[in-house]
């Protein structure tokens, strides 16, 4: 008689429960929310299996997103946009199992450029702008290293994760955008930019908790929302906030206004999404790319 694993003989009869009763496992849908994009600044959907409870996964020590239900669990991981391209993999510990690797593929995308001749005191910061902006960023480093329990309604409902974008306006500028002022490359941009009045409502895209407000040398007033398991949102340059950390939101709930607070030339919203630590492309969480 064959001796099985417990481990394996409780996954396996969570599996054979879930095709009785024809339930899907949250892997197998195809409308699931964020859709699916192996690319630098995209998201991947890694299938671990079935076991009968949730693993931990981790890349480079920070954890990741696990959804899912015994008779399948799946791992939502952001790739960063520096990431090379080729075999990567996530370090995943399963109870009454050796940890082990799972590997993924980042296949190449190309993002738009554009090049700018400005005036050289536009790009380049005077010392005190300089320390100012390196205070800032040491503090927003706690803010996103945040990671809270993930809503339960992320494994039971495919769509859960689709949000709203969090004002209306046309895109005037996409994320991945690698500005190369007067020769010299800077960062892709991190976001979405909509344009949009100043005044504009901005309002939560998913359900969220205020985590973090501020205003900040390069993106102004801004409003970081945890929406769990290590997804957060970033709604920047606001001419008004209207909540305090550890307010919690619902899904299209006004958080502040549209302004042109910070380094900007003129009124818009930038967003950005990140998760586990990376900032991700917004449009794979939206109905429309």
């Amino acid at each position: 008689m064959t001796n099985w694993h417990p481990t394996r003989r409780s996954a396996l009869l969570a599996t054979i429960g879930a095709l009785v009763t024809g339930r899907s496992t949250w892997a197998s849908e195809t409308d699931a929310w964020p859709r699916a994009s192996a690319v630098p600044g995209g998201v991947v959907r890694l299938p671990l299996g079935a076991a009968p409870s949730r693993p931990e996964a981790a890349a480079d020590g920070v954890p990741l997103l696990v959804l899912g239900d015994p008779a399948g669990w799946t791992v939502l991981l952001g790739i960063p946009l520096s990431a090379p391209l080729g075999k990567a993999s996530i370090e995943l510990r399963t109870a009454g199992e050796p940890p082990r690797h799972v590997g993924y593929t980042i296949a190449p995308k190309r993002y738009a450029e554009q090049r700018l001749r400005v005036a050289p005191k536009t790009v380049d910061l005077s010392p005190e702008d300089l320390a100012r902006h390196n205070r800032e960023r040491a503090h927003q480093q706690t803010v996103i290293a945040t990671f809270s329990e993930a809503p339960a309604a992320w494994s039971e409902q495919p769509e859960a994760m689709r949000m709203q974008a969090p004002v209306l306006g046309p895109r005037s500028s996409s994320f991945g955008l690698r500005r190369v002022f007067n020769g010299q490359p800077r960062s892709p941009h991190s976001g979405m930019d909509i344009a949009a009045p100043t005044g504009t409502p901005v309002l939560a895209p998913l359900a969220a908790r205020v985590i973090d407000t501020g205003d900040y040398f390069f993106n102004g007033h801004t409003v970081w929302l945890d929406q769990g398991g290590g997804l957060l949102s970033m709604v920047c340059h606001l001419s008004a906030i209207d909540v305090a950390v550890g307010d919690t939101l619902e899904a299209g709930q006004r958080l502040g206004a549209v302004g042109a607070t910070g380094r900007v030339t003129g009124p818009h919203l930038h967003w950005g999404v990140m998760l586990n630590r990376v900032m991700v492309d917004p449009a794979l969480f939206l109905d429309v790319v």
